[in-house]
């Protein structure tokens, strides 16, 4: 008996020792509410469309929602960008997602934690929740499909950028990247003619 006891509580402290040596918080925080039940069957969004029918744009350039958090209970949301203008988001991070931007087309320059990675098209790169980041588009055009895990507020962030007539201060950009779970903590990436 002594034996199987010592078994069971061995296996155990490997786990354990692996997350103690990781220097995280303990417990560890939890990722986000438990998440809604997500939308039943499959879907398909067509090429040039947003989910719901809907398009929302950065600036310029088409961000259509591809896969809602809606339909995912909360745990993702896929979207599809499309640069017809150079440029890309101020330096932020991201409170609890993490992210995952894969190139289909062009070329970006990524700034992750102050690492510079340049992408062409078929490359993928991980961006980690709590890490500053920016990218800018180098090419005159460009595609991106991009994830986050968990959905957050993205997607509400995205419309509310898509429904602003004129710029917004300083102050606004900052409140309204609060309120959907990021922080704005510099400028863009210059733009290269």
């Amino acid at each position: 008996m002594q034996r199987r006891h010592f078994l069971a509580t061995s296996l155990l402290a490997a786990p354990a020792a692996a997350l103690a040596a990781t220097g995280l918080p303990h417990p560890a925080p939890p990722l986000a509410a438990e998440p809604a039940a997500p939308t039943a069957g499959s879907f398909v969004v067509s090429a040039g469309e947003g989910r719901f029918q809907e398009k929302t744009f950065v600036g310029p350039n088409p961000n259509d929602i591809k896969i809602s958090g809606k339909d995912t209970g909360g745990a993702l949301a896929v979207f599809e960008y499309t640069g017809v203008a150079k440029g890309g988001p101020s330096l932020h991070l991201h409170v609890a997602q993490d992210e995952v931007f894969y190139v289909v087309s062009g070329e970006y320059l990524f700034v992750v934690g102050g690492e510079q990675r340049q992408l062409k098209a078929g490359d993928t790169i991980f961006l980690p929740r709590q890490v500053p980041h920016t990218w800018t588009q180098l090419t005159a055009t460009g595609k991106l499909v991009y994830f986050l895990q968990p959905a957050g507020q993205m997607e509400d962030f995205f419309r509310a950028l898509s429904a602003s007539k004129t710029p917004r201060t300083q102050a606004e950009r900052e409140q309204l990247s609060r309120d959907h779970g990021m922080q704005l903590l510099g400028p863009p990436l210059p733009v290269t003619p």
